[in-house]
């Protein structure tokens, strides 16, 4: 009888079971408020009302990076352009070295002309290969560069200016309170907003850091990167066209680039190691 009416008995609900509707609603009260807040303050800032946060030595630092990134897209994209009509010479002088190699053999009387004018274009398009594996080993790591290791940082960067307007649209909330009358309606309003306050300016104060700690490790990475892959860079082409095929291809040992086998269709010959 004792075991029926235990199972029978009202049943407690414990305080911490929440309703999951319940919460989602006031996630959704939370997002707006805080959009809410964050427009205005973006608003009042373009109308020129609103006062911001300024940063002057890391929004400086910040505007170069974006300024860098642009120039070296062009750079990149104009090292594309030469890979791509490098890669149709090298293809035309093969075939051409071909065609010179097929006629010595089937035209006595011009044998011997016809054959070192096979050799020297079969030679060109060796050397061809070769820097273009150099240019393109470039441009792999120029891209990784630009599109992975900056883009990175310019994430941070945006997740730092969200984090600066949501601090300043709270500061400014806090400042209008503390501006008006502290009465027992007030001053509970007034600790709210000091506490969100605080929680913003938290956040705000640690992407900040985190932005000038990205940027220090990014310039770092940039330089040596850049370094070498300019040396790569000037010492391929420059011995290319000097004719220098040993230094060439000391050049490409010397950074540890492969090609790969002549004939593929596409235009890149790169193979790191």
């Amino acid at each position: 009888g004792g075991r029926a009416q235990q199972k029978s008995g009202p049943v407690v609900l414990a305080d911490e079971v929440k309703n999951p509707a319940m919460e989602k609603l006031e996630l959704v009260r939370k997002w707006s408020l805080n959009t809410y807040k964050c427009t205005r303050q973006i608003i009042s800032e373009k109308l020129g009302r609103g006062s911001r946060t300024v940063d002057l030595e890391l929004e400086a630092q910040i505007d170069i990076l974006r300024d860098n990134k642009k120039k070296y897209e062009n750079i990149l994209k104009l090292a594309q352009t030469l890979s791509t009509q490098l890669f149709q010479m090298v293809h035309t002088q093969r075939q051409l070295g071909d065609a010179f190699a097929d006629l010595s053999l089937k035209s006595l009387e011009l044998h011997e002309e016809f054959g070192y004018n096979a050799e020297t274009q079969k030679l060109l398009a060796k050397n061809g290969e070769t820097l273009l594996g150099a240019i393109n080993f470039f441009i792999a790591s120029v891209n990784t560069l630009v599109n992975k290791t900056i883009e990175d940082t310019l994430l941070t960067v945006k997740q730092y200016e969200s984090a600066r307007i949501e601090y300043d649209a709270y500061r400014t909330d806090l400042e209008e309170l503390n501006l008006g009358p502290r009465d027992a309606n007030t001053l509970p309003k007034i600790e709210q907003s000091q506490q969100l306050f605080q929680v913003h300016k938290e956040k705000y104060d640690k992407m900040r850091n985190d932005v000038s700690i990205k940027l220090k490790f990014l310039e770092e990475n940039k330089v040596k990167v850049l370094h070498n892959q300019l040396v790569l860079f000037h010492n391929a082409i420059a011995a290319y066209f000097a004719g220098n095929q040993k230094q060439l291809e000391q050049t490409l040992k010397q950074f540890h680039i492969k090609l790969k086998t002549p004939g593929a269709d596409a235009p890149s010959w790169l193979e790191e190691q």
